[in-house]
């Protein structure tokens, strides 16, 4: 099952760290919180991922051509013939990853809806390029099959300002993207995604949080898988320095590999 991870978006809220990269290329630790991104969905078994770059998309690419080169320590020959040998200290990834340039403008549904054409299946999941969280994937699939609807979202509960969802049992009846009074449960992506949301979604300008989600719950195919276990963006510089010390002293929630 392919995982499509939204990469393009601008970070102005962290602009410290995303003026000259990415924010999905980030750092906690030594590794992107993209990569964080990646070895939790491959610790479920998805290792197949689709990345929908945009703003200084290729600092992304840059990495991935180059990941022997940022993670082993390395012999070079130089001379005749040249030659070089790469020390691994720890077993390299086996991911498949598309890189795609989605455009630097592009809104969260308009990236969504220029990957469709690289999924073949008609399931797939489908995150936000700066969220961690402990959640079970394997479970959230296993719920979205069961429901057969078009979209679980994982609902999270924590203090913040994002998507939050209006719950009956767990029927979405309604989206609100960044509502005034905090409510329990909040949009955590980390979604399960049938390929038939093209119907919901139009041109480079569609924001998928407000009409195709508000018009899924409406329509009854938006549905929340909970989870009360730990979960953080990386939106501000106060996040960012939160994850870095939480991966330093050892707490790192969200390593479930």
């Amino acid at each position: 099952m392919k995982v499509v991870i939204l990469c393009g978006g601008l970070g102005t809220r962290l602009r410290e760290e995303t003026e000259y990269r990415p924010k999905p290329m980030v750092p906690i630790g030594s590794r992107p919180v993209l990569w964080h991104i990646m070895k939790i969905y491959a610790h479920y078994g998805h290792t197949e991922f689709i990345l929908c770059l945009g703003y200084k998309g290729e600092v992304i690419k840059d990495y991935f051509r180059n990941y022997d080169w940022n993670v082993s320590d390395v012999t070079i020959r130089l001379g005749s013939p040249p030659s070089v040998k790469f020390h691994r200290r720890e077993t390299l990834e086996n991911w498949t990853i598309t890189m795609v340039d989605t455009g630097r403008e592009t809104q969260t549904g308009g990236r969504l809806k220029r990957i469709l054409p690289f999924i073949d299946d008609d399931t797939f999941l489908f995150t936000y390029g700066d969220g961690l969280a402990n959640c079970d994937i394997n479970a959230a699939v296993a719920f979205h099959r069961q429901h057969g609807k078009t979209v679980t979202v994982t609902a999270v509960a924590p203090h913040g300002r994002f998507g939050e969802l209006d719950l009956d049992g767990n029927t979405v009846k309604g989206f609100r993207e960044k509502p005034e009074t905090e409510r329990e449960f909040i949009n955590g992506g980390f979604f399960v995604m049938q390929k038939s949301i093209d119907a919901y979604l139009t041109g480079d300008d569609c924001v998928l949080e407000r009409d195709p989600m508000q018009q899924l719950a409406t329509d009854g195919q938006l549905m929340a898988f909970r989870h009360r276990g730990f979960w953080q963006c990386m939106d501000t510089y106060r996040e960012y320095t939160y994850l870095n010390r939480l991966w330093n002293d050892g707490r790192a929630e969200w390593k479930v590999w």
